[in-house]
Order: C-alpha cells, then sequence, then structure tokens
C-alpha cells in the first residue's frame, strides 16, 4: 500500500480486518516503538503525547473517541446525553453509570470513589495539573453509589464531556494516589511511574525517557484480552530508525508519528515487512511565540508574568514573520501528501478551522513594508531590525528532529531576509515534551522567543482545547509548570468569549465562536501555523488490528491487536 492510499482510507481498510480469537497471551509479545520517550506514566502531570499514550495502555477513561472519532463508552455503560437522560434538561450536570464489575490491576474493584478522586486530584489547586482545562466549569463531582458519578458545572454546559473523557483524562485508583494530591503529586514517584489500571496492560519495569516493560492485566475485564501475554515499550531515537525497525528489519511491531519525508516513508516501505498508516486530525504544526520576556536575566517567577514581549508583543512584527515563511515548501519538504498549509490553529473538523487570506503564498517584499511602515528599522546597517532600540534576535527552539530542524534552517534564512536574526536550538524531544518541573528545557517553561512543536486534542470538539488559551492557563511555578497557555496569550475578550462558547448548544452558533476564538489567538499573536499535519505511524505486516485514530490515544484498541498467523 502505498502513501496516498494509506492517506485516502487505510485506517478503514484496517477496520475491517478480522479479530482473532485466541485467549489472553496467546500471541506471546508485541514491540512499540516511540522515538519520544515517556518519562512519567501520569497524563495529569505531563502534555506530552509521549506520556499521554504509553499511560493509556496503563490507565482508561469512561469514555473516548474511536477511529472514526465517535465518543463510545470505555469504562461507562454507555455515553450520556439528554435524549436518555444521563445531562439533565438544564446542561448542569451530567451522570455517569459505571460498567458493573471492572477490576483495577491489584484486584480491587474499580469504583465512583475512583473517578470522584481523580477529580480532586487534578482540581487541586496546588497540584499543577496538565489537564485541567477538562474540569473547567465543573462546581462538584458527588458519588450517589458506587457505580454512579454525577459532575455538575456552575452554568448550563453543551459539551460536558471534557471531564474522564479520552486519553488525556484518565481515571486514577484513589488508594494508591490518596497522599499524592496537591503539591505532592510530582513527588509521587512510584505511583506516577507504576499506576495501577484498568486497562490492558500493567507495568513490570518503567525507565524514564528509555523503555517500559508490561504485562497482560490478570484481572482486564475480558478474559481472552489482550493478545499478548507481554509488551514492550522502547523510548528514544530518531523518527528515521523507528521507521525502519517496523518497517525494514521487523524488530518492532508499531512506530508511532513518522515525522518523515514522503520519499524516506516509501523507500522503508519497499522493503514489505511493514506498512505506513495515516489519516488526518487536528495535528498542527506551529510556532508559538512568547507573550512574556524571556530574558536569562529575570528569575523563573518573572519569566512566567504575563507582560509584553519587547517586540514580539507588536502585531507588524509577528504578521511580518508569517508572511515571510513558505508554506508549501515546508509541506514538500517534511510531509508531502501527509501535510496541508494551515494558518488555522484548529484545522479540523473543518467547522472550525479559519481561512487566512494569502497564507500559502510567501511574501518576503510585503512582510519588509509592514516592517518599514510601522518604523521597525535597521538604524545601525548590521542588517537586524529594532523596535524602541531593541534588536530583533529571536531564540528559536524546538524538539530534536531532522524535519523540524530543516524547518528550523529555512524560517532562519526568511527571517533574516526580513531583518530578523535568529539563533537555533534543538532538544531531546524526551526532555522537552518531558514535562519535568525541574527542568530549564521544557516546552511548558518556553525559556525561549519562539517555538515549534505541534499539538492535538482528543476528539471532535474543541471548545476543551481552545481553552487552551485562557489567562488562568499559563505555567508558572505556581501550578508546576504544568499549564496549557504555553504562550502565555491572555485577553479578557476571548476568556470572555470562550465562556459564551460552553454555554452555547446549538452547532452552527458553536461554530461560529470556535472560529473567533481561533482566529482570535491566531491574528492575536499567540501563534504562527505552519502545517496540518496527518498523523503517519507504521505497523508490522503480521500485526493485525490496528486503526489508527487521530482523535484519541493511537494506541486506544491495543486489547484488540494480535499476531496475524
Amino acid at each position: 500500500m502505498n502513501l496516498k492510499a494509506t492517506l485516502l482510507g487505510a485506517a478503514a481498510a484496517f477496520a475491517m480486518a478480522p479479530m482473532a480469537m485466541a485467549e489472553r497471551g496467546a500471541d506471546g509479545h508485541v514491540n512499540i516503538i516511540y522515538w519520544q520517550a515517556p518519562s512519567i506514566l501520569n497524563p495529569f502531570l505531563s502534555g506530552g503525547t509521549k506520556d499521554i499514550e504509553s499511560a493509556s495502555l496503563i490507565i482508561e477513561p469512561l469514555a473516548r473517541y474511536d477511529e472514526t472519532g465517535t465518543l463510545v463508552p470505555w469504562l461507562a455503560e454507555e455515553v450520556p446525553t439528554v435524549e436518555n437522560g444521563g445531562v439533565s434538561e438544564d446542561l448542569t450536570s451530567i451522570t455517569w453509570k459505571l460498567k458493573p464489575g471492572i477490576l483495577w490491576s491489584d484486584g480491587t474493584p474499580f469504583t465512583s470513589a475512583d473517578v470522584k478522586f481523580t477529580a480532586d486530584y487534578c482540581m487541586h489547586p496546588e497540584g499543577g495539573c496538565a489537564q485541567l482545562t477538562k474540569f473547567e466549569g465543573v462546581t462538584s463531582v458527588e458519588t450517589p453509589d458506587e457505580l454512579t458519578v454525577v459532575v455538575t458545572f456552575d452554568k448550563p454546559t453543551p459539551f460536558p464531556y471534557g471531564p474522564f473523557v479520552g486519553g488525556e483524562s484518565p481515571i486514577l485508583q484513589a488508594a494508591q494516589f490518596a497522599n499524592c494530591m496537591g503539591a505532592k503529586a510530582p513527588e509521587c514517584t512510584e505511583q506516577n511511574f507504576n499506576p495501577i489500571g484498568t486497562g490492558p496492560f500493567v507495568v513490570t519495569d518503567f525507565r524514564p525517557n528509555d523503555v517500559i516493560s508490561m504485562e497482560a492485566n490478570p484481572n482486564y475485564r475480558d478474559p481472552n484480552k489482550p493478545a499478548f501475554a507481554t509488551l514492550t515499550f522502547k523510548g528514544g531515537g530518531d523518527a528515521t530508525a523507528a521507521g525502519r525497525a517496523v518497517m525494514e528489519t521487523g524488530e518492532f511491531d508499531y512506530a508511532w508519528n513518522l515525522q518523515l519525508a514522503p520519499d524516506v516513508i516509501a523507500g522503508m516501505e519497499a522493503a514489505g515487512k511493514g506498512t505506513a498508516v495515516a489519516g488526518f486530525g487536528p495535528l498542527l504544526e506551529r510556532i508559538m511565540l512568547n507573550n512574556t520576556n524571556p530574558d536569562p536575566a529575570l528569575g523563573p517567577d518573572e519569566r512566567s508574568v504575563v507582560r509584553p514581549h519587547p517586540f514580539l508583543s507588536d502585531p507588524a512584527v509577528y504578521k511580518a514573520m508569517s508572511m515571510a515563511i513558505d508554506r508549501p515548501l515546508l509541506v514538500e519538504v517534511g510531509y508531502g501528501k501527509a501535510g496541508r498549509v494551515s494558518c488555522s490553529w484548529v484545522p479540523a473538523p473543518a467547522a472550525y478551522a479559519i481561512e487566512v487570506e494569502g497564507c500559502d503564498v510567501q511574501d518576503i517584499a510585503g512582510a519588509n513594508a509592514l516592517l518599514d511602515e510601522a518604523g521597525i528599522v535597521d538604524t545601525d546597517g548590521d542588517g537586524i531590525r529594532e523596535k524602541d532600540g531593541v534588536p530583533l534576535k529571536v531564540l528559536y527552539q524546538t524538539s530534536t528532529n531532522a524535519v523540524r530542524q530543516d524547518f528550523q534552517a529555512l524560517i532562519k534564512q526568511w527571517w533574516s531576509e526580513i531583518g530578523i536574526d535568529t539563533e537555533l536550538r534543538n532538544i531531546n524531544a524526551s526532555v522537552f515534551f518531558g514535562g519535568d518541573p525541574g527542568s530549564p528545557d521544557t516546552f511548558q517553561k518556553f525559556y525561549a522567543d519562539v517555538e515549534m512543536y505541534a499539538n492535538t486534542f482528543n476528539g471532535t470538539d474543541p471548545q476543551t482545547y481552545l481553552g487552551n488559551a485562557l489567562c488562568d492557563k499559563a505555567p508558572s511555578p505556581a501550578n508546576q509548570w504544568q499549564g496549557e497557555n504555553i504562550s502565555r496569550f491572555c485577553s479578557e475578550e476571548y476568556d470572555a468569549l470562550h465562556a459564551k462558547l460552553a454555554t452555547t448548544a446549538n452547532a452552527e452558533e458553536r461554530a461560529e465562536i470556535a472560529k473567533k476564538l481561533n482566529r482570535m489567538v491566531v491574528e492575536g499573536g499567540g501563534m504562527i501555523p505552519l502545517v496540518h499535519r496527518g498523523r503517519l505511524s507504521a505497523h508490522a505486516n503480521s500485526l493485525g488490528g490496528v486503526k489508527l485514530n487521530v482523535w484519541d490515544s493511537e494506541l486506544w484498541n491495543v486489547a484488540d491487536w494480535y499476531r496475524i498467523k
């Protein structure tokens, strides 16, 4: 199967594959490789995809999104709606009914108390929960009985599926994490590295930023699953090595996020051992703009305070930076058919995407004219423009990856053509996305002027994701550097409009509000969108049951994987 065919519908094709009929563990061992190595197995303490997805093998939500983007029950009996009585008529509460008989991997019962505890854990004011936006507007979580959870909101909430839904918001075991509340959360190494879960696998050994060993959960709710007795989750290296390990050498069964040029993928597939699978969800490669002053002379508290950047706060500067970028060339160089030009923070679903005039055309002359008109000129003849005496010199950081370094080199050149001097820095992906509150190199701390990475969200409704730009979600020492507002964009108007979205039920009205929010961040200096990326991964031809999911964790249905014999 070539890459084009993959993009047009491989996920649907694999959805038709017959399920294995075997007892638990009958298919031996399975190997997974993510070139960004997990550093923690608690998604509430990390926004990194590699941490969220590795944890999804172990801990699970009440509901999640399937490969079509449809919300489906997981640990709950059904997805609550107004029609089935699970969501109140006034839209202020949602009632979840848990499946009876579910056990944690240690053999103890899974109950509503665990769900309530998870909410208390994330909502603790000193906890620094990376997924706090999921609980926006929640005033209480009550447990009338062991199988019932009632979530109440402070106002009508037409989309009440933030808490406990998707791979980003799973359930923690109350007994295991009881002493890990608030500021103690990041100190609970044993719990964060070895969570007790309801998922198909349990951890037997976790080496941060390296490898995780797992075995089948003996108490998993389906006695015939998972088909694999043991699992190795290898992290680190690079996308090229990961792709080769599946499609050329056959050492691994699944490789995630193959951020590689199209001709490289085609060459690997030609070896005949594996197949690339891809699909477009909301994944966007972007450049985040720092809305604070990242001056190293300032202390950590000062560097997290939202204040105007010396020059990035000027619309003429960030608009000129965007105009200077040749997005079609970036797509061609980095992704081919697995990429699309985009200037929309939320590129999918289409109902929420915005169009920005000129996004697909590089305009160096226009960018220079814009800066000239704003009076941001080179006064000393060194080729670098100044604003109020401050030279336009930026530190541009990203994770270590061949495609990203190609992007950096190109963008540095384009920015030099409009009088902006750029210093490039790349950081090991496991560190950059690791979320360690003690590290100065995480994307959350953002100790640079601009930084580039990709991000996405679970599901098809962007309300929670758009909440990442709320003023109170900025990372800081007070929240263990776990806020989702990475650029520290802050606008009272934005916050008020997002609150309106949270209470709007009409689908068309929600889409219009979401587009306005989307545009406010893009045009207000929060980020420079670059490429709408397709998720591109690969699996061994001997691995069955794979259904690529661009709306949730890619490992969402690992319990259904099996060995084709």
